[in-house]
């Protein structure tokens, strides 16, 4: 334990940032599960709009030193993939369910 007053006060900010930095990154964890549910149940405008949300959050927490900018780039890249390729499985869909005009 920190027996110096300097010490004690550094341990004491270690702490408070420890503790905010968890809150953080659990919200940031709370974002992308939500993302990655609606993804799995194939509802589009929802991982959209929850694709914006977990993307703000990483960049937030990334902006505050939470996480290195490296690692929210590749999060927000993968789920926006993930919501790209839903997208296009569903316009394959709504193709595939109108029947062709006659030219």
């Amino acid at each position: 334990m920190a027996t110096h007053k300097s010490a004690m006060k550094r341990n004491r900010q270690s702490l408070a940032r420890r503790s905010r930095n968890a809150a953080y990154k659990t919200k940031a964890k709370t974002a992308i599960k939500e993302t990655r549910l609606a993804i799995a149940n194939k509802d589009l405008e929802g991982a959209r709009v929850s694709l914006s949300k977990t993307a703000s959050v990483l960049q937030k927490i990334q902006s505050k030193g939470v996480i290195h900018k490296n690692n929210s780039s590749r999060k927000i890249a993968r789920l926006a993939r993930e919501v790209n390729k839903l997208a296009a499985v569903s316009s394959e869909g709504d193709k595939a369910a109108q029947p062709d005009s006659p030219e």
